[in-house]
């Protein structure tokens, strides 16, 4: 469309071909040939005016057609353009689970390697110690066995000596056992001399058992008196026991009467005790009356005293009055006082 709308005859014919397929599909007469060669003016000399107009018509519409076909073209483009990208884009998703899944196996895989070769990395070092372990130990086994060799050679050495003592030693045996036929058969001759011993002992034992039977007849005599002496203390003592028995009860009785005695000289002593103490408190408080008795006195003395003086001070009028008042007073205290000696 770019090419025919820069080209006015381009146009012309394009044009031209739309009116002619809009007759053929309307039924109508088609438009006449016009070779490719020949020029548009030319062609349209051959058209009517009804024809002439559609052709006009779509000549003033080439340009939103091709416009249209232009947008229906990008529109197919970019559809199969973004379908092509949504294929792609699937493509790309499967390939890259592919490459997930595929990673995670990688990785998976790696760390199985890293573990291997951990392993084998501890292996190696677990060898490397039990390599050096096997050395320790087959330096000591060689030390050991070095140790051996020489304890091998001073056993050669002690055996040679072991060789040469058994050969002294089946000697020296040699020489005891003639010694111990010449002992066996001086025990042979004491083993008589012994029998005969035993015979004499045997006849001496028979005496003795025999003195000793009649001492075994004298003690078991004595053992049955002592028995029967024994049933008559034993008898006695049950008497003794049910002597001691009765004793014991009356011992109780005569208990629970001390006891019931105590009880008693307990309750007397306590009456004594409260009696007392209510005799102390009244004597404390007549104690308390008659020191305030006696200190109503003093105070009374001296007012007396303090009379006196007045009445060497005043004149001899109030001195009859005085005087009076005075003996009213002493007169008083002296009542009380004596009141008080009564009660005490």
């Amino acid at each position: 469309c770019s090419e025919i709308l820069a080209d006015e005859e381009q146009r012309s014919r394009l044009a031209w071909h739309l009116s002619d397929c809009f007759q053929k599909d309307s039924g109508r007469s088609p438009f006449p040939y016009c070779d490719i060669k020949s020029r548009m003016v030319d062609c349209f000399k051959r058209l009517d005016k009804e024809a002439h107009s559609i052709y006009l018509e779509f000549y003033l519409e080439t340009n939103t057609i091709c416009h249209q076909l232009q947008t229906d073209a990008f529109k197919r483009q970019t559809e199969r353009l973004v379908n092509e990208l949504k294929q792609s884009a699937e493509y790309a998703e499967d390939k890259l689970e592919n490459i997930e899944e595929k990673a995670e196996h990688l990785l998976l895989s790696s760390e199985n390697i890293h573990g291997t070769l951990s392993s084998i990395d501890d292996q190696t070092q677990q060898l490397a110690q039990t390599s050096k372990v096997v050395k320790e130990r087959v330096n000591i086994v060689l030390e050991h066995s070095h140790s051996v060799y020489e304890r091998s050679l001073k056993i050669a050495d002690s055996q040679m000596e072991l060789q040469n003592g058994q050969i002294k030693m089946s000697e020296r045996i040699d020489e005891g056992m003639m010694m111990l036929n010449e002992s066996a058969i001086k025990l042979g001759e004491e083993m008589n001399s012994l029998k005969n011993e035993a015979v004499e002992i045997e006849k001496e034992i028979g005496k003795v058992g025999d003195a000793m039977s009649m001492k075994m007849n004298t003690l078991q005599s004595k053992a049955n008196v002592i028995e029967n002496i024994t049933e008559t203390s034993l008898n006695r003592q049950k008497q003794l026991i049910e002597s001691q028995s009765s004793a014991l009860e009356v011992l109780q009785t005569v208990t629970r009467f001390q006891s019931q005695a105590l009880e008693e000289s307990r309750g007397s002593l306590q009456q004594l005790i409260s009696l007392g103490h209510s005799q102390q408190q009244e004597l404390i408080q007549r104690q308390e009356q008659l020191k305030k008795s006696h200190d109503d006195l003093v105070e009374n003395s001296k007012t007396i005293l303090d009379a006196q003086i007045l009445t060497i001070v005043c004149p001899m009028n109030k001195s009859t009055r005085l005087q009076s008042s005075l003996g009213d007073t002493i007169y008083v205290t002296a009542a009380a006082v004596y009141s008080m000696i009564i009660t005490l």
